[in-house]
């Protein structure tokens, strides 16, 4: 009898617990599952496709030159014979790289930042913001090609320049979530014990934003993507001989007439991905709701 009301106490704090109440609302979200699905197998791939990629990256067949999907090569090869399934694969390694990358600079910056303006607020709070604003006025596309035209086209610095330009809306996210936090008793007993605030910001203020902050990384994460895609197809992101997604629409949109397949298989694995992860943003988002916590 005394194991049967443990356990029901137990069941009980479960269901009362934000992160159980929102993996029982995602679980019953299929797209969101679905798309979570597909993001995790297209990751596994890009890290194991040196492995398991049909062919070299640089395998070249001059002979073969553009022909359509076949029982050699699935989606077909580019002009200069190259086997598009493969290309694909590697291209996916950069642009999920991109995105993970990018996004994680953006959190790091739009995080501190707005955790810092939030917490301390008054003239540094009106400063800091003021600065956001700013930068926001600012047309981020022309920031970025500046950067690439003084200081070079170098994948490392790709992922620097879109997470720079990347993390404005979260450090005003993170600035509304610590300014409501603030007033929280748990902050206060934080303070009345004279706890930095360099610690109460690491150890109280940003856990309890973790939701939003997840949410938002789910939501960068494409936007990321579609901005070195577009970069890519103008020519002023990832450069041969390595590639991306993006680099391989802009040659299958060179092309599209003669070899539609070059543009439909890169665009196919770009959108699958860009609506896993709008699903999967969707649905983390509905979950960590609080006011849904009650449904």
């Amino acid at each position: 009898m005394t194991t049967d009301i443990i356990e029901d106490i137990t069941e009980a704090e479960q269901g009362s617990s934000l992160w159980h109440d929102a993996w029982l609302r995602l679980r019953k979200n299929r797209l969101a599952l679905a798309g979570g699905m597909l993001l995790v197998a297209f990751t596994i791939i890009a890290l194991l496709t040196p492995w398991i990629a049909p062919y070299a990256y640089d395998a070249q067949n001059l002979d073969l030159g553009a022909s359509p999907p076949s029982a050699q090569h699935w989606l077909g090869t580019d002009i200069f014979g190259r086997d598009l399934l493969t290309q694909i694969m590697f291209g996916g390694r950069v642009s999920l790289a991109v995105g993970f990358v990018a996004t994680s600079v953006a959190l790091l910056i739009g995080v501190t930042w707005g955790a810092i303006a939030g917490y301390v607020g008054g003239k540094v709070d009106a400063v800091m913001m003021r600065l956001v604003d700013i930068m926001y006025a600012l047309p981020f596309m022309i920031f970025i090609v500046l950067l690439m035209v003084v200081f070079g086209r170098n994948i490392l610095l790709l992922f620097l320049a879109i997470g720079a330009v990347e993390w404005l809306t979260m450090a005003r996210i993170m600035r509304s979530q610590v300014q409501q936090l603030r007033q929280q008793e748990f902050v206060e007993a934080a303070i009345s014990l004279g706890l930095p605030p360099s610690t109460i910001i690491r150890r109280h203020l940003i856990p309890n934003a973790l939701g939003p902050i997840i949410v938002y990384t789910t939501l960068t994460i494409p936007s990321v993507m579609l901005l070195e895609a577009f970069l890519s197809f103008l020519g002023l992101g990832i450069q041969p001989p390595q590639t991306s997604w993006g680099l391989l629409i802009s040659y299958g949109a060179e092309t599209m007439e003669e070899f539609p397949w070059l543009l439909i298989f890169p665009g196919l694995a770009l959108t699958v991905t860009l609506f896993s992860l709008n699903f999967l943003g969707d649905g983390l988002r509905d979950a960590l709701d609080v006011r849904r916590s009650k449904d």
